[in-house]
């Protein structure tokens, strides 16, 4: 009897073992919370910033760093943390990201001004970039290739479930406090820490080499830092800033050292040999200009209904819900048709059917019927669902197993890099030789007393950005066309296969 009373129980825990049939969906479930977490928070900040303008005192440039820090941290640093996590494991830098994301959204809800609300976003920036550089590797590695569509539909449409909730909740958080946008985090937060500690498994073993590439990162993170610091400061400020010059240049100088220094050392941050598969690049030049293409949408359309239509945060929320119920209608059925008929047609017609959707909006006017612009909304999020998925799940699957880590945050670091571009250049035709007084009503969403001839400059303006918009992404259909058929990838990955095992 002592014996067995002495004998260690075995210890029980959430989920199924790596190698267990279900296995895939408990860990695509700790993608969807953390992918569910980072669109609602999105989402919630977006509709508040009227309300952050008016509560903290801060001025337009302050307003909109209070995105672009997030995006900014994330971007450099997501390439950084996917080789990191290559070498340590992805489920230790994965749960990381749900603490770090977690605290710093706690810390964001007590900031007292801009610039301690601006450095909690970059925190959060950190959190988020050890998520975005290991879901997709964690979702590839779990599933086979063949249902690796289904996948990264289902994540998307989490996405856009959390697209449509987001600005609804935010503008009724705004309606309690404006701390309240960072503080609902928290509970998914930790809800998402503790779950993702519990019912992920290491499935792939990390690389023996652990010699990590300091130069290259240097020179990446400054390089990228002073493009995305100096574009968007040119955009709101001036291009003969001190400053933004300062800021480009070193990114000019930078980032081709970068590209040099990862030709030469024995083990690179970034792995320039992914992109000798052609599948690979092309659709991370697509992913890029979708990134461009898309991102700055929601900032615009926020502007238009809180502050050229006066709407109020919580009616904004709703108007914009179209946008993400596309998403929710057609990722999941993009990525179940890309499993079975390839996603290179697929991805290019999603990114046509975006740029129709953005097209139709240079229609709208202070005067339009709202369900001419949900109808627009609705058009663009069909296409961004039939291109999200399909694009995603392709990339990943043309990569090597030990490469994922890398190749998602390479995936996540350029459809970023576009997204900060998309709000930098954006708001800089937005705000053109429109006058300061106007600027600041419609920023602030109090711009129902202006007449349509003082909001006809911001009007043309916006239709002008999409234009921009909408060519960006015909361009992003063209790249996706760049990519091999199936049955060539297919006959590619023999060859590769092949030559793994004769050597």
């Amino acid at each position: 009897m002592s014996e067995v009373l002495s004998s260690p129980r075995p210890r029980r825990r959430l989920g199924v073992d790596a190698d267990h049939e279900h296995y895939k969906w408990w860990a695509l479930s700790c993608t969807s919370l953390g992918m569910l977490l980072a669109t609602i928070n999105s989402g919630t900040l977006v509709i508040a910033l009227p309300d952050l303008e008016k509560a903290l005192g801060v001025g337009l440039l302050t307003l909109v760093w209070v995105i672009l820090a997030f995006m900014i941290a994330s971007t450099v640093l997501v390439l950084t943390f996917g080789r990191l996590s290559d070498i340590f494991g992805r489920k230790r830098a994965f749960v990381a990201g749900f603490v770090v994301f977690t605290l710093a959204s706690l810390g964001a809800g007590f900031a007292t001004g801009g610039t301690d609300l601006i450095l909690w976003r970059v925190v959060q920036g950190i959190g988020g970039a050890l998520l975005f550089a290991n879901a997709s590797a964690l979702v590839t590695d779990a599933f086979p290739r063949e249902q690796l569509g289904v996948a990264m539909g289902t994540n998307v449409m989490v996405a856009g479930v959390g697209l449509v909730l987001g600005p609804v909740l935010g503008g009724a958080l705004v309606e309690i406090s404006w701390h309240w946008v960072f503080w609902f985090n928290v509970p998914f937060g930790i809800a998402g820490s503790l779950w993702a500690a519990s019912v992920l498994r290491e499935l792939v073993r990390p690389e023996a080499d652990h010699r990590f590439d300091w130069w290259g990162t240097l020179t990446f993170v400054v390089g990228l830092t002073g493009l995305t610091y100096g574009i968007s400061r040119g955009g709101i400020v001036s291009w003969n800033d001190a400053h933004t010059i300062v800021a480009l240049a070193l990114a000019v100088i930078l980032l081709p050292a970068f590209i040099v220094i990862e030709r030469r050392v024995p083990s690179p941050m970034l792995d320039l040999t992914l992109f000798a598969d052609r599948g690979f690049a092309a659709a991370t030049g697509a992913a890029f200009l979708a990134g461009l293409s898309r991102f700055a949408l929601t900032f615009v359309f926020v502007l238009y209904f809180q502050g050229a239509l006066g709407d109020d945060p919580i009616l904004a929320g709703v108007k914009l819900a179209p946008l993400a119920l596309g998403m929710l209608i057609s990722s999941p059925l993009a990525g179940a048709y890309a499993d079975r008929h390839g996603a290179r047609a697929l991805a290019a017609i999603g990114m046509v059917v975006s740029a129709i959707g953005l097209i139709g909006m240079t229609t709208l006017g202070t005067g339009s019927s709202y369900w001419l612009a949900a109808t627009w909304l609705l058009i663009n999020g069909l296409g961004s669902g039939m291109f999200n998925s399909p694009n995603t799940a392709a990339m990943m699957g043309s990569v090597p197993v030990h490469r994922r880590g890398i190749a998602g945050g390479t995936r996540m670091m350029l459809q970023n890099t576009g997204s900060v571009l998309s709000i930098a250049f954006v708001l800089a035709i937005v705000t053109a030789a429109v006058p300061t007084k106007v600027l600041l009503s419609i920023f602030s969403g109090v711009s129902s007393g202006l007449s349509d001839a003082a909001l006809a400059p911001f009007i043309h303006n916006m239709h002008v950005a999409l234009w921009v918009l909408a060519g960006t992404a015909i361009l992003g259909a063209g790249v996706s066309l760049l990519r091999p058929t199936r049955e060539a990838q297919a006959q590619a990955d023999a060859v590769a296969e092949a030559a793994r095992v004769a050597a």
